[in-house]
């Protein structure tokens, strides 16, 4: 496993322009078209609870106006996006709807991350598990991404299931396939909204060993009428660029689609997967 070449798209990638990045933007870029990755997309974290780590990080004019200048030099060579990340919480949601209304991006994706004050955090994390089935574990986790995905405000749902990497040391990747009866309402909600499923490699080179969703999250997420997928390294570091997206890419082959996107057309015909993907 490593980083991918000749592959359509890098869709989750965060820049110095995040608060736990310190990666160039031109980097980015020059790794590329170096590696013949046709198209990513700068999806720097955005909250929106005062005091997190990226709540008034960095101005969103000065981000669009980077990333912009960015995709203008180099058009032709490489396709690049001006997207984010904006951490969803329930509580907040009404501010997310206001600030997309209110300002333009290519591409967003809604995630559910650990916050300070939530169950997952670091400090609370062992207390809170401790007796309890990983329905019961994971069950605030995966109410917020249904509402995330009910919300209908995000072109993709990140990492659906990325508290397996704050479990891991509780319950495995095998744990959560046996049950997949509590993926199904985060499924039909996908399907149902038209949101976008991303398959996002960073798990590849965590414990947890496998993308957030799984193989068979994705395979299942087709079957239900499933049409819209992307992928993401969830780079924040130089040499995670496009890490993953390979073994990515096979996984979205094997489910039966044939081709990745950052928007909610169907036809976009410069992001068909490559042949050696589909066969």
């Amino acid at each position: 496993m490593a980083q991918a070449r000749d592959v359509p798209l890098d869709a989750h990638l965060h820049t110095e322009l995040s608060p736990d990045s310190a990666v160039p933007l031109e980097l980015y870029c020059a790794q590329a078209a170096e590696r013949g990755v046709g198209e990513i997309a700068i999806t720097d974290h955005l909250d929106f609870t005062p005091g997190a780590p990226a709540y008034g990080y960095v101005e969103y004019e000065r981000r669009e106006r980077e990333v912009r200048a960015a995709a203008e030099r180099w058009a032709g060579r490489v396709t690049v996006r001006f997207g984010v990340e904006l951490t969803y919480e329930s509580r907040h949601e009404d501010a997310i709807r206001e600030h997309l209304r209110t300002h333009s991006y290519d591409y967003s994706i809604g995630s559910v991350h650990a916050m300070s004050d939530g169950p997952y955090a670091h400090g609370r994390l062992a207390g809170f598990v401790a007796g309890k089935s990983l329905a019961e574990v994971v069950a605030p986790y995966f109410a917020e991404v249904r509402l995330a995905i009910r919300s209908g405000l995000f072109d993709t749902m990140g990492h659906l299931d990325m508290c397996k990497r704050w479990l891991v040391a509780w319950f495995s990747a095998a744990d959560f396939a046996a049950v997949p009866e509590l993926y199904e309402p985060l499924l039909h909600a996908l399907v149902e909204s038209g949101t976008a499923l991303e398959v996002n490699s960073s798990g590849l080179r965590h414990k947890t060993g496998e993308t957030y969703p799984g193989p068979w999250v994705v395979a299942r997420f087709r079957e239900l009428g499933g049409q819209r997928v992307t992928v993401g390294s969830d780079s924040h570091l130089p040499h995670t660029f496009a890490f993953g997206i390979e073994e990515a890419c096979e996984i979205v082959a094997a489910a039966g689609f044939d081709r990745v996107t950052v928007e909610r057309a169907l036809d976009r015909g410069d992001l068909v997967l490559p042949e050696r993907f589909r066969r």
